[in-house]
């Protein structure tokens, strides 16, 4: 994706040159070790967590669920890391992770279902979901779980951290040494969730932010490994990821359970919770909202997806964090931190500021801190408002609910052109922020009440 000289300017400056402590301590490691070296004559590294101490806590340089939380002399040089034992792990060229694939916003996708939220219970709701296991527990209330796994007399069972057996597999390898054979023993392994029923026992690996494009194989595929060996049920394999009222469920199969890259998706299923929004609020703000100029200090947002923006807004409510900081602990990279730090500036719900080390900071804004404590229908509308305030996204979602079709990627191009919008240098720029335009065109319809 190419980027505007300016924009280049804005990261480059926004993220800093200084590398995070996984980085370091990494560079350190490969340094002391002679890593790649060692890669390049055996095409393996083992390092024990002692030895990876010496420069950082084992458990926080060696937990990566996403590609691009990988320290970058690892995406360099295209590799990864996986746990063997309790207390060693191994570094290779191995093909760790799997991409998720997209659901289908624009049109009426079969595999997206919108669902009631239970109205007895107060102590879990949308807005509320503070962990996996809570995000899991809500989704099983709701009947999620029973429409997607084709199971009966569902309960949970086992979860939390525990010893995953001795097992050998046979793992994908990039570059000259292929597919290579690992030996675990005992390895550490964490489950969200099981849930067993009458035919199946279910272990998920759940997510609650929708902000990654991957996951880790070896988050289903050790505990698949284990638990393959301990019952005679048929293992099924989750992936749940939980963002703003959204679940989403990928079903996961291993054709040749001895080959960790035999995964292949099964099924997928989206349930959205309905909130209480009806198409007439959408209309009465369209109708009351008061456009607001552009800011020429805030960039039209390239954020396509609005779930994101809502999962920035739900980590910075816990604290106020550098760019380095939201890169480094989410599965953003510096490009993606800046546009959509820069897309919760652009609604007012973000504010950035220096602290007395000059360091640059994002925290909520008022709007966005009230925002947060509201119930989940309100804090739709309140995102909706702040979307509509902007005449392009106003201009499109009228159009929209006039034809009932969604305006042509050029029309909105077009209407962008003009308006008076800062910044914006180029074809290939105004058509990628008229993606942005369509995705929270679609995300302010999806969450209507049928």
């Amino acid at each position: 994706m190419k980027l505007d000289d300016e924009e280049k300017k804005k990261i480059d400056k926004q993220s800093g040159e200084n590398l995070g402590k996984n980085d370091r301590g990494w560079n350190k490691l490969f340094e002391k070790y002679d890593i790649l070296e060692n890669i390049q004559r055996n095409g393996e590294f083992f390092i024990k967590a002692e030895q990876i101490k010496e420069f950082r806590e084992p458990r926080l340089m060696t937990k990566f669920d996403h590609k691009i939380n990988l320290p970058k002399i690892f995406r360099v040089n295209k590799l990864t890391i996986l746990p063997v034992t309790r207390g060693e792990y191994v570094v290779s060229s191995f093909k760790a992770y799997k991409n998720l694939p997209k659901f289908n916003l624009e049109d009426n996708d079969s595999e997206i279902e919108k669902i009631f939220a239970p109205t007895n219970i107060q102590s879990l709701t949308p807005q509320n979901l503070r962990s996996e296991t809570m995000a899991l527990n809500y989704a099983n209330l709701c009947g999620m779980l029973d429409k997607f796994l084709d199971d009966e007399q569902l309960v949970p069972t086992v979860s939390g951290r525990m010893g995953g057996g001795s097992f050998e597999f046979n793992i994908a390898r990039s570059g000259p040494w292929r597919r290579k054979k690992v030996k675990v023993k005992n390895p550490q392994i964490e489950i969200d969730a099981a849930y067993e029923g009458v035919n199946f026992l279910t272990l998920f690996e759940a997510k609650r932010d929708n902000i990654a494009d991957d996951f880790l194989i070896r988050q289903l595929y050790y505990p698949f490994r284990t638990w393959r060996e301990r019952v005679t049920k048929p293992i099924k394999t989750v992936f749940m990821v939980y963002a703003n009222g959204n679940f989403d469920f990928y079903q996961y199969g291993f054709g040749d359970p001895l080959y960790y890259n035999s995964l292949y998706l099964i099924k997928k299923k989206r349930f959205i919770i309905l909130t209480e929004i009806t198409l007439q609020d959408i209309q009465r703000i369209l109708r009351e909202v008061q456009i607001e100029p552009e800011s020429p200090n805030i960039p039209f947002p390239q954020a396509d997806r609005m779930s994101r923006v809502v999962n920035l807004l739900e980590i910075l409510n816990k604290r106020e964090l550098t760019s380095q900081e939201i890169t480094e602990q989410y599965a953003f990279t510096s490009r993606q931190t800046y546009y959509y730090t820069s897309a919760g500036r652009y609604l007012g719900l973000v504010t950035k500021y220096k602290n007395d080390d000059k360091k640059t900071l994002f925290k909520l804004s008022r709007l966005g801190k009230q925002m947060m404590a509201q119930g989940y229908s309100e804090r739709q509308l309140t995102i909706v408002k702040q979307v509509l305030k902007h005449s392009v996204f106003n201009e499109i979602l009228q159009r929209h609910l006039v034809s009932g079709v969604m305006p042509a990627r050029q029309d909105v191009v077009e209407l962008m052109k003009n308006t008076r919008l800062y910044k914006i240098n180029s074809d290939e720029t105004y058509d990628r922020r008229a993606r942005t335009v369509i995705g929270w065109i679609n995300w302010i319809l999806q969450i209507v009440k049928d």
